[in-house]
Order: C-alpha cells, then structure tokens, then sequence
C-alpha cells in the first residue's frame, strides 16, 4: 500500500487555522516577552510567531492595507508621543545634543556601511539596520527605500533586544529601577478625540495605498500629528487595545515574510551583526561618558540618551529607571527627526560609497 508522504504545514491547514495558530502563538509570546520585561512585546512576539508559523510552510500574508492601517498606528504613536518642549530642550543644551546625537548617527552609519561593505546583508540592508531612530519606524521605512525588511527587523529588535538588556542591568546595578504602574488595556476613551485619531490614520492609509507615499502610513500621521498635537488642534487618542492591534499586524506583516532561506541567511549574520551592535552600544556609552565629564550629565540619564536602542524602546525603558526623562526623550526625539529626515538619502549615498546598490 502506498502511503502518501506528509503533506506541509502550507497545503495541510487552511487559512483560518493558519491566523489561528498564529494568534495563538502570538498570544503565548507576548505574555512570555512581558514576563521577563522586554521592550516592544507586543510587536516581537507576533512577528515571532509569524516566523514560526512561515517557517512552517504557511502562505498567510497581512493584506498590503493592513500594513498601512499598522504604520499608521504607529505614526499616530509617535506623533503623540513629541512634545514641542523638546525644541527648547535642545536649543538650550545644542552643543550637548550636537555632540549626542551627532556621534550616534556618525558611528551608527559607519559600522552600517562596513557591514555592507562586507556584504554580510545585502544592498541599503545593513545601513538601515544600524540606524539609531525608532526600531518599528526604521522598519518601515526601509522597506518602503528598497531594503530587507525582514533583515532590518531582524538587526533593529536584535539591537533593542541587547540595549535592554544592558540597561536593565546598568541600572540594576546602581540601584535605579522602579516598577511601571501596570497596564489598563480599556480605559474610559474620550471618543471625540478617538474620531479625529482614526481619521488622521485613515489619512496615512490614504496616502499609502492611493497617492502612494513612500512610508506614507507611518510619515503623513506622524509629521500631521505632531503639528496639530502641539498646535493644541487635536488630542491624539490610542486605546492600549488600539496599539496592541497595530502592533500584531506590523508584527505578522514582518515575521510571515520570513522564510527558512531568510532564516539561515540571519543564522549566518549573526554573529557579525551581534559584533557590530556590540561595538555600537559600547562606542554610544563612551559619548555618554563624555556627556557625563563634559556636561555634568547624570551617567544613566547619558548612556540611556545617547543609547542606539530606538526612540521607542528607549521610552520605555527610560520610564521604568530614574532618570531625567525629558532630557533622554529630547535627545532621542531629536536624533529619530534627524535620521527619518536623511535616512533614505544617507543609506543611498553610503551604499554607493560601499559598491552596493539594491535593485
């Protein structure tokens, strides 16, 4: 009697039991994430569980809209989360910010240059990859200017992965961690508010998938929120349910990419790439300690400032230590304005200089 080889995971299980496993495993680790306190868990463990439910063999894909709808979720997030002060922060303190965030960016783009000099990811892979803004926005964007996004995701939370690591233990050590108060994920919304967040989202989509913006569901709602935020012409309203849903898409959107070919290829960088954002943290916290000598900065408050981990996750973890939050998210802030600014030009011009070009 013949009997039919076992069929894979793709041609066995239709697409309900696909988007049911990967909710399922989404769900498992997130809780697993938040339990050790990881920065971003809502986004890492659905795009987990989207690389494991593709690695399996599954053909679920987030529809091109439903990656808008996330980028736009995460413009509105951002948006609200730039307060005008931060003008005046740096306008004080711009030889301070001019020496933080100018080192960052400097280094952070050489070590992406001498990775695709090397050719350890391919094309403007590597540049984005090494770029010290946002990990979620620096995603984005980069596929939107011809990278990886699947390698850009895999450097950027890798990254984010290792500051956290290293700051929880920085300031385990000098005794400066407190709790964040714990979650409300349905708290009373203020629906006006909500009404005109949605539509600024809708914006972005717009923009996205009919005037065909680059980056335009994260760009439009991010640069049009923070205007009309700190114009006091809006209040920007994101439900935690919200933000997890946004989160999960942009999560499946990345991790049901990857393939088993995508995976060996980051098993083989990895260690390279783990070198190079190694090198990068170590090299940020000396610009720290020089902020520490030169400017009278509290040391955590520094290395945290000029940490490479993301505007985002460094939020986070800025609000869990005892630190001079404005300080650390105006200069993160500021860094994250300047690289979304020049990213896409800077990673053409430095992949050119490396003899590497997308196609």
């Amino acid at each position: 009697m013949n009997v039919s080889p076992p069929q894979p995971f793709k041609m066995r299980a239709r697409s309900s039991v696909q988007w049911s496993a990967a909710l399922g495993l989404s769900v498992v680790f997130i809780a697993a994430l938040e339990a050790v306190h990881v920065p971003a868990a809502l986004l890492l463990g659905p795009m987990i569980a989207g690389i494991a439910v593709s690695s399996l063999g599954g053909t679920i894909r987030v529809p091109d809209t439903g990656f808008a709808v996330a980028q736009a979720v995460v413009g509105c997030m951002i948006a609200r989360n730039i307060p005008v002060s931060i003008v005046g922060e740096a306008a004080r303190n711009w030889p301070v910010f001019l020496l933080g965030v100018g080192s960052t960016i400097a280094m952070a783009a050489l070590i992406g240059w001498m990775l695709t000099r090397w050719r350890v990811l391919p094309g403007t892979t590597a540049i984005w990859g090494s770029s010290p803004g946002a990990a979620t926005a620096m995603t984005v964007m980069a596929e939107a200017f011809g990278a990886d996004i699947r390698l850009v995701a895999f450097m950027q939370y890798l990254r984010v992965l290792c500051v956290a690591a290293v700051a929880s233990v920085v300031a385990g050590v000098v005794g400066r961690g407190h709790p964040i108060a714990a979650l409300v994920w349905f708290p009373p919304v203020a629906w006006g508010s909500f009404a005109e967040t949605l539509a600024l989202a809708a914006l972005g989509v717009f923009a996205a998938r009919v005037l065909k913006v680059r980056a335009g569901g994260l760009i439009v709602p991010l640069a049009v929120g923070s205007v009309l935020m700190n114009t006091g012409l809006m209040r920007i309203e994101l439900p935690p349910w919200l933000l997890a849903g946004g989160y999960a898409l942009l999560g499946w959107s990345i991790g049901l990419r990857f393939t088993r070919a995508i995976l060996v290829y980051a098993a083989r960088a990895l260690p390279r790439v783990l070198l190079a954002i190694m090198v990068l943290i170590g090299t940020c916290a000396g610009f720290g300690l020089i902020l520490v000598y030169a400017a009278g900065v509290d040391p955590l408050t520094a290395y945290l400032a000029t940490s490479p981990g993301g505007a985002d996750s460094v939020a986070i973890i800025a609000a869990s230590t005892k630190v001079d939050v404005p300080f650390v998210l105006a200069m993160q802030i500021t860094r994250f304005a300047i690289v979304i600014l020049t990213g896409p030009a800077l990673a053409r011009f430095l992949a050119g200089r490396a003899g590497e070009q997308n196609p």
